[in-house]
């Protein structure tokens, strides 16, 4: 294995497995993070090196040229990348992880894909011996930061979830089985079908607030102890107001959930207005430069005619 071992007193502690982690974005290098400080040996790769290796410069560990480079002998692989196509990418062929990985490992996908996808990558694991969870996850970056993810997960076997689970718990703060492979991926689409109308409902109320003259931080106070509370109400009704959104989850990420959303509902009939409204509204957040801002820029639809 072609890999920079990087001396770390990380390493002298004792170890608990080999583990693999691909994709150090914002969500991926918080949760390879976790699993180093959990006591787990780990080879990193990322599509851009020198992240890779200010990760390992920064928790120990290993860095690796491919991902199946990564993957080669490691119990657990881990991947965080941005869509179906790189979930393959990284996944197969004779680079991928797939080629790496050893009869009896378990490779665990936490990027948001589709369902089609999960169960594509499950097959091929299959034939090889290998687990597969597909895991998406809920909590955006401050709960891979503090190790509070919600994570849903699709599985065909219930050992190999079982297995997974308590080596994924060491970022998250639940860990579900929610049915065979691409399960967890329904779910996530769930997940995002309901956020995405509650940050519209949130951007209307708020902005109506302002227009009606109240004093919109007394309003959340007291609103937010009845029945319209909610997570999205909690950390975000505030800077909504105030016209922050330089943070959070990227409105260009929201509509590539949202799309994978819409593109399975048009497969098992599922019907979804409001949904398909908020993207179009998205899309027109996009057109004004904020692609890169936080869901709740919804309101900036509102506030600046």
């Amino acid at each position: 294995m072609s890999a920079r071992s990087v001396p770390s007193a990380c390493q002298n502690r004792q170890r608990m497995g080999q583990v693999a982690f691909i994709g150090l974005g914002v969500m991926g290098a918080p949760m390879a993070r976790h699993l180093s400080g959990a006591g787990h040996d780990v080879t990193v790769y990322n599509r851009t090196e020198a992240k890779a290796e200010a990760w390992v410069e920064a928790h120990g560990g290993w860095s690796a040229a491919t991902p199946r480079e990564a993957a080669h002998e490691a119990d657990y692989v881990f991947m965080c990348v941005g869509n179906d196509d790189d979930v393959r990418s990284v996944t197969l062929g004779p680079d991928g992880a797939l080629a790496g990985m050893s009869h009896g490992a378990i490779l665990v996908d936490h990027t948001t894909a589709s369902a089609d996808v999960a169960r594509e990558i499950s097959a091929a694991a299959m034939e090889l011996g290998i687990g597969f969870v597909d895991a998406p996850v809920s909590g955006g970056q401050a709960g891979a930061e503090t190790a509070s993810l919600t994570v849903m997960c699709g599985c065909d076997d219930l050992l190999v979830y079982r297995k997974a689970r308590t080596v994924i718990m060491a970022y998250a703060r639940a860990c579900e089985l929610m049915g065979d492979s691409g399960a967890g991926q329904l779910t996530k689409m769930v997940n995002q079908i309901c956020i995405a109308g509650a940050v519209q409902g949130l951007a209307e109320a708020m902005n109506f607030a302002q227009r009606a003259g109240l004093e919109v931080d007394k309003v959340v106070e007291t609103i937010g102890k009845g029945a319209a509370q909610s997570w999205q109400m909690d950390n975000r009704a505030i800077t909504m107001s105030r016209s922050e959104f330089e943070f959070g989850f990227a409105v260009e990420w929201m509509r590539k959930d949202l799309g994978i959303c819409l593109d399975e509902a048009n497969r098992n009939g599922a019907r979804l207005p409001l949904t398909a409204l908020v993207d179009q509204f998205y899309a027109q957040v996009v057109a004004r430069g904020g692609k890169r801002w936080d869901t709740s820029s919804l309101m900036h639809l509102l506030t600046n005619d």
